[in-house]
């Protein structure tokens, strides 16, 4: 009889567990709106394949309404009463104006930046291999440089810090500085063993300071002989002569 109702009792704690994962995906997922990830995910300025023998025929605009991908300019005839944001590009990376994604979404933590006069941020991650020297802060997901006032570079970014269960990466700043605090202080030791062997070297006798002399100081070229002429040597140039007409005076 123990058997038989432990049976049902475990499948029902699998059940609850099934239930309570799918519960935080909800929940993870209702924090965004719908359209947010389909965004992120869909390849803007390429060519329309309805409109391709159009003039204007590149997809820099997304509805937010239908989320059926890129738009031309020519697609938004179909969707004059929605939602249609404008997707623009930033060093091969896409952008989008804060006037325009401000008033759908809430993107606080996110750096923004000014190009062409207007304040835009970035929809994905922008992996930096480096972090520039001196810098106090970088992105919590792909570790881009940022200022000290901000958590995310791109909205992407913010999206999966954000999420239940993630763990920033480690910064690398303090152990990069670190790692230069040690490569200084081999190099002071380095200058100072090099001090040091100078030292020695130069409070020797007389003979050890004058060859140290020697070697620093030039020694003077031996003097060449007029028959050996190199065709690589400089000549030096001779003379300068009159013209043979400059002191003919004409007789009249």
């Amino acid at each position: 009889m123990a058997i038989d109702h432990a049976s049902p009792l475990g499948l029902k704690g699998r059940g609850a567990m099934g239930r309570g994962e799918y519960c935080d995906d909800e929940a993870e997922n209702q924090r965004w709106p719908p359209w947010l990830k389909p965004l992120l995910s869909t390849s803007f300025f390429v060519q329309c394949r309805i409109h391709a023998d159009a003039h204007k025929s590149e997809c820099n605009m997304y509805c937010l309404d239908c989320m059926n991908g890129a738009l031309c300019s020519l697609c938004l005839a179909h969707h004059r009463d929605h939602h249609a944001i404008q997707i623009r590009r930033s060093s091969y990376h896409d952008v989008i104006r804060v006037s325009e994604i401000q008033k759908v979404l809430d993107i606080t933590g996110v750096q923004t930046y000014i190009i062409n006069s207007a304040r835009v941020v970035f929809l994905n991650e922008r992996p930096q291999p480096r972090p520039g020297k001196g810098v106090t802060n970088t992105c919590e997901v792909c570790e881009r440089s940022l200022l000290d006032c901000f958590r995310f570079c791109s909205l992407g970014c913010k999206i999966v810090g954000t999420a239940r269960g993630y763990r920033p990466r480690k910064k690398h700043v303090a152990a990069g500085a670190g790692g230069g605090s040690k490569k200084k202080r081999a190099a002071l030791k380095d200058v100072r063993s090099d001090s040091e062997d100078s030292c020695t070297s130069t409070s020797g006798g007389s003979s050890d300071k004058s060859s140290v002399v020697q070697s620093f100081s030039p020694s003077t070229p031996p003097p060449t002989s007029p028959g050996s002429y190199r065709p690589g040597n400089k000549r030096r140039k001779g003379v300068p002569h009159r013209s043979p007409f400059g002191s003919l005076i004409v007789e009249f």
